[in-house]
């Protein structure tokens, strides 16, 4: 028996084991913040044609990255009608919380940045759980080549 083969053929499936775990804590922390952030989404029932986005069905709730992002870049849009930037909308002033028209574009700024973050944090959790999914592969081989390896120095 080959003690070196043996040992690394342990090795290689500790770390099988240990690639394994972490896959399976990326996917189960993804989903988990998935859900969340879908339901917080839901929870607002903000409906995209209410932002008038056309071509959409009027029920259709705000609860995807892709509506999020389409909402986002409305409320961009019609943020920009009142005032191209933040300082234009200023001017040489400051914010005054009584002129509705620097009321309208702070409210517009807030949608459009928790749109934003739905966005982002979707995505995050995509890239988590592609991440999570390339563990578990990665422990699969992992886990083959160290039983080879033990089948190896048994000979």
């Amino acid at each position: 028996m080959n003690k070196t083969v043996w040992y690394s053929g342990i090795v290689v499936i500790v770390l099988a084991v240990i690639s394994l775990v972490m896959g399976l804590a990326f996917i189960g922390q993804g989903l988990s913040k998935q859900t969340y952030i879908i339901n917080a989404m839901k929870e607002e029932k903000v409906p995209l044609a209410a932002l008038g986005v056309k071509g959409v069905d009027p029920t259709e709730i705000i609860d995807t990255a892709k509506e999020a992002e389409i909402a986002g870049n409305t409320v961009r849009e019609h943020r920009h009608g009142i005032a191209a930037s933040y300082k234009e909308l200023l001017g040489t002033g400051k914010f005054d919380p009584a002129n509705p028209k620097h009321l309208t574009y702070s409210q517009a700024i807030n949608l459009e940045n928790y749109l934003f973050l739905g966005v982002a944090g979707l995505g995050l959790v995509t890239v988590v759980l592609a991440s999570g999914g390339f563990m578990i592969i990665t422990a699969l081989a992992l886990g083959a080549i160290g039983f080879a390896l033990l089948k190896i120095a048994k000979i």
